[in-house]
């Protein structure tokens, strides 16, 4: 699909791109036009994205075929003849989406578009709205990129627009929490560039130009063991080579989830952070971790995931547990939705280390509705501390009469996170449960105890919030206005209607979960000969 003869998926991706080429351009003391083109663009994102669900083909799976791929671009980006020993490197410009990625996509439009809004108050405004459509891009690439080296680019473009973000327009602390998210993320970077590496010089495929092999950062081509050149570090399966690569890559995907003890970086990041980057960073950025996963980790090393499929499991059960039991011991209302974020993304891991169709269709679902349920979250925060200038649980009560609209959002979000059935976060929950209690019945009845632990701080928070005398201090405490109801009130339908009607979520994507399971089981489980495998 094309418009102006330029394919859908690039401009989904690269129309921030140009937004924040005139955000740079609009002249000093036009601020207003600045928001406007940043929502405006962030707002034809949400467009595209309807436009390609509703030209969705359910019944492709993608995964590791071509054909089963939509909106597909392919085109040779970088073609360099090198020495001898070295060869030419063949670099391709390929973006695609299937069911693993069409979630995602209409995620981090939808997400990008709210923050845009929710940002509209906030100072130096130039500089800031062109970094957060520079962030943008980079989050919208890293989901439709479908060759490695493209994927790593996106993914590193990511990374300087959010410490700029959080540096400058940050709390008190915000140049720590900037730096060690930088450090952090750039920690598995490098982890999964050198793998990148290895998966290049290991990976060979004919050109289709002039007939000669080539190597290739195509992920496709690195999910085919038929391609790996004899004697290649990760030729062959299990193989001590490909089981550290497997390793190297679940660090450099699990600092960004975050994964329990790679999560220091995520209370500090979002309590320093201003509201709409903590939105963006719970809401997307915490996706993009176990997306990695599902997109690269699981088909391109099956077997690594087979034989690490336990610790996986059991790693998604402490993030559950812990993050929930720290959450509950905060007395910051931001850094308690950060633990939360670690709890519920726990479920994630949970559900598609289970690597069943029931499994792994929860945990997609899982970062999806947890990226509509934390956005509202942190938008909630944000609400409360725009007007009182304090995040302390201990220092409210009894806001329910003094802000009645704000009462009636907060509930709809808090009871979602809780997993109350009827709204999205049990619909996901129940089926991470029914897929991990298949293959770890004890690890998935121990996790359902951060359910529990989860309503207990949930409620908690509610009673110390909205119950109870109101202090004398908070009497004038406006109720929520108009603008941030168009940032909330979305997201509450969402919430609402996927609790009542997953189907249209869960339709998405069925046929692609169902073959990346078969494709990783099989494969991992049983050998080279299965390389054969559609």
């Amino acid at each position: 699909m094309q418009i102006l003869g330029i394919g859908i998926l690039t401009w989904i991706v690269f129309l921030p791109v140009v937004a924040m080429l005139l955000v740079l351009l609009v002249p000093k003391g036009r601020e207003t036009w600045i928001k406007w083109i940043s929502v405006v663009a962030t707002g034809i994102q949400v467009i595209l994205a309807v436009v390609m669900l509703l030209n969705y083909r359910y019944d492709l799976a993608g995964v590791n075929t071509l054909e089963g791929f939509q909106f597909v671009e392919k085109y040779r980006w970088i073609d360099v003849s090198g020495v001898a020993w070295f060869g030419r490197i063949v670099i391709e410009y390929f973006l695609g989406v299937d069911g693993l990625s069409m979630p995602m996509v209409v995620l981090t439009a939808l997400i990008s578009f709210i923050g845009a809004i929710a940002s509209w108050e906030l100072p130096k405004t130039k500089g800031y709205y062109s970094l957060y459509l520079l962030l943008d891009t980079g989050m919208m690439g890293v989901f439709v990129a479908l060759d490695f080296f493209l994927f790593y680019v996106f993914w590193e473009v990511m990374l300087l627009p959010m410490y700029f973000l959080i540096g400058i327009w940050g709390g008190p602390r915000r140049e720590y929490a900037a730096i060690k998210f930088f450090i952090y993320t750039l920690l598995g970077s490098v982890l999964m560039l050198l793998v990148m590496i290895g998966l290049y010089f290991s990976t060979s495929i004919i050109d289709p130009v002039t007939g000669e092999k080539i190597h290739t950062f195509n992920m496709l081509a690195m999910m085919d063991p038929r391609n790996y050149e004899p004697g290649s570090i990760f030729s062959g399966l299990h193989t001590t080579w490909r089981y550290i690569a497997y390793i190297a890559l679940f660090i450099g995907f699990a600092i960004k989830v975050p994964i329990v003890p790679f999560h220091t970086w995520l209370p500090d990041a979002h309590v320093e952070a201003p509201t709409p980057i903590s939105v963006i960073l719970a809401g997307v950025l915490l996706k993009m971790g176990t997306y990695g996963m599902l997109r690269i980790s699981f088909p391109i090393f099956p077997d690594g995931m087979v034989k690490y499929a336990l610790p996986m499991a059991i790693l998604g059960f402490i993030n559950i547990v812990y993050g929930a039991l720290a959450a509950m011991a905060q007395e910051d209302f931001k850094k308690l939705i950060a633990y939360s974020s670690i709890s519920h993304m726990g479920y994630v891991v949970l559900g598609i280390s289970a690597l069943n169709t029931q499994g792994v269709t929860g945990g997609i679902m899982q970062m999806f509705n947890h990226g509509t349920i934390t956005a509202m979250l942190f938008l909630i925060v944000g609400v409360l501390y725009d007007r009182a200038h304090t995040r302390g649980l201990d220092e409210f009560g009894g806001l329910a009469n003094q802000m009645p609209k704000y009462f009636g959002i907060v509930i709809i979000a808090f009871f979602a996170a809780l997993g109350l059935p009827g709204l999205s976060g049990f619909v996901s929950e129940a089926f991470v449960f029914l897929g991990a209690f298949q293959t770890y019945k004890w690890i998935a009845i121990f996790s359902a105890t951060g359910v529990i632990i989860t309503a207990g701080y949930i409620l908690w928070t509610t009673q110390r919030l909205f119950l109870g005398q109101l202090p004398e201090r908070w009497k004038n405490l406006p109720d929520i206005n108009a603008r941030e109801l168009v940032t909330l009130v979305p997201l509450a339908i969402i919430v609402i209607f996927l609790g009542v009607y997953p189907s249209p979520l869960i339709n998405l994507m069925n046929t692609s979960v169902n073959h990346l399971v078969r494709f990783v089981s099989e494969m991992g489980q049983a050998g080279v000969q299965l390389g054969i495998l559609p």
